[in-house]
């Protein structure tokens, strides 16, 4: 059995409202996946609306919805192909206010993905440059002659498996893309690139918008002198792709992203208390990240991927992540995510079946006790495993392009379960749909989910949870109110993090408040012993002298 002590929600000055973000929780929304309104199978922005009181009951400050702008979906929405319009299978402008008002109404800001390194092919930019090498839009985009024998200008390898360069007829010249040859890059480098997606930030900021996650930001901009990439030093990891045998020294990071930023930072200014989170992975993220997020005129955040694509969760694998976050002065202000659109469910990779309800338990408060925002994915608070989708059935391009090697994102991606015995399991709620737009809609016109939902999800709908008080989804709301009535935890300091074998301690610090915070990591007993004059404020499967597999507990220490 599980406990937590009374709580009280501490109160908010005018000063700490415009400081939001400080120690949020921010509540990840996968738009394809949420709920569907119409019945097409594919989740748009009136299903998210229906559902938000979902997301204010447990106890979020923030929502962050992935792409849902205009696009072909080569990559689902992260090839745009308009930066200001709304993809028909989602709704439409008037919808996304809807959207905007209702979350605010209930209290939750709303944070939207920005994806500035790149755009579809099918984008107006792109197909004006790719026409000439002289028009308006010529240097919008990365172009380079080839080698004297045709190949491309260098060694860059694409995330996606391949060269990054595909060669253009109409120019005579090949183009960069770091992700698939559909996401032409950006050229950042340019002002007046910069200039066209400074814009796109002041429309949404004016249409209310509160925040920007702000996908792949270092491939922004790259070296001018196009140098080779070295080779990656061996590091006893699989090697799927050409891109895994790259240190990418040369196509991401450049030191001019920092200084857009700036200008950045100076449009959400502008628009009073807003938030900005850089996505940032790569060879070089801890640097990065420090360096997008510097001496407060930057980006307000940053998360890499520390714990997304760990095998293995571990004491020091926790206590690496926190120093790199010491929370001396210039620097920025962490955020942490488990799981997200791209990693698998994180109760899949690091519990076996047997300990999955004491290991989701002790993952919520260990996730909601770290220092900086807490980033849940939809689903997580239900527990959702990851989900394993047939060939036939996969949508992800990755995934398909590297069979069986490459794990692929669609089993994270799967609809939410929101009740256990209705058809679809209550993702969709529309009648069938009959597409009259674009063929990318065409595939769920029978209204059947676009990819599968779990055997095990219909046990995890959210009408099974909400009702039961022992349930994941229960305890995630109590470990997201625990966070709430304590300064400590929500944005105090972080102190003396260590292992004592498989328990994993750290302590917080705020306005007088002391914590301990205790988690055993492992499937296995564990030793323990409270220090004099502690008392329990929260705990699972706590009891002296015995931590259990995969117990958790927070004490408040005297002072």
């Amino acid at each position: 059995m599980s406990s937590i002590a009374s709580l009280k929600q501490q109160p908010q000055t005018e000063a700490e409202r415009a400081d939001w973000w400080r120690g949020a929780v921010i509540y990840q929304i996968y738009p394809r996946s949420f709920a569907d309104s119409n019945g097409d199978g594919i989740g748009d922005l009136n299903g998210i609306t229906r559902h938000l009181d979902h997301v204010a009951d447990l106890g979020a400050d923030a929502i962050w919805v992935s792409p849902f702008f205009t696009s072909p979906m080569r990559d689902f929405g992260y090839d745009i192909s308009d930066f200001r319009g709304v993809d028909p299978i989602f709704g439409s402008l008037d919808d996304f206010d809807a959207l905007v008002e209702r979350a605010h109404a209930l209290g939750l800001k709303v944070m939207i993905d920005q994806v500035w390194s790149h755009s579809s092919n099918q984008h107006p930019w792109f197909e004006e440059s790719r026409q000439s090498r002289d028009n308006a839009r010529a240097d919008w985009y990365v172009w380079h002659d080839p080698k004297p024998d045709g190949s491309p200008p260098n060694n860059w390898q694409s995330v996606f498996g391949g060269p990054a360069w595909t060669w253009d007829a109409r120019r005579g010249q090949y183009y960069l893309h770091n992700f698939l040859a559909e996401q032409p890059d950006l050229n950042l480098h340019n002002p007046d690139v910069q200039a066209a997606i400074l814009e796109v930030a002041r429309f949404w900021f004016a249409r209310g918008v509160d925040g920007f996650r702000i996908d792949a930001l270092n491939y922004t901009m790259h070296d001018l002198q196009l140098r080779n990439n070295p080779p990656m030093p061996e590091d006893g990891k699989p090697r799927t792709r050409p891109y895994d045998f790259q240190l990418k020294q040369y196509n991401q990071g450049h030191e001019g992203i920092a200084l857009f930023l700036e200008r950045v930072r100076g449009v959400a200014d502008e628009f009073g208390a807003t938030f900005t989170l850089a996505e940032v992975g790569g060879d070089f993220a801890d640097t990065q990240m420090k360096e997008f997020t510097a001496d407060d005129k930057r980006l307000n955040s940053a998360y890499g991927f520390d714990f997304l694509y760990a095998d293995k969760l571990t004491p020091q694998t926790v206590c690496k992540a926190l120093a790199g976050w010491p929370g001396g002065d210039g620097e920025g202000w962490p955020s942490w995510a488990f799981e997200n659109h791209d990693a698998p469910r994180a109760v899949s990779r690091w519990a076996d079946p047997q300990h999955r309800e004491a290991f989701l338990r002790m993952k919520a408060m260990l996730l909601l006790s770290l220092r900086g925002n807490s980033i849940l994915f939809q689903g997580e608070e239900l527990g959702l495993t990851q989900v394993d989708i047939p060939f036939d059935k996969l949508q992800d391009p990755e995934a398909i392009a590297n069979w069986p090697l490459t794990l692929s994102r669609d089993g994270v991606r799967t609809p939410i379960p929101w009740q256990a015995t209705h058809n679809g399991l209550g993702f969709s709620t529309g009648e069938p749909w009959l597409p009259t737009g674009p063929d990318h809609a065409a595939l769920a016109s029978t209204g059947e989910p676009w990819l599968p939902t779990g055997p095990d999800h219909a046990a995890l709908a959210v009408d099974r949870q909400a009702g039961d008080p022992e349930s994941i989804l229960n305890w995630t709301k109590r470990m997201i109110a625990l966070r709430k009535a304590n300064p400590a935890l929500r944005e105090g300091t972080l102190h003396d993090c260590r292992a004592d074998g498989s328990v994993l301690l750290f302590e917080r610090r705020q306005d007088g408040q002391h914590l301990l915070c205790v988690f055993n990591l492992a499937a296995e007993t564990a030793a323990f012993a409270l220090p004099e004059g502690a008392r329990i404020i929260a705990e699972t499967g706590a009891h002296e002298p015995n931590l259990a597999p995969y117990a958790a507990l927070i004490a408040q220490l005297e002072s």
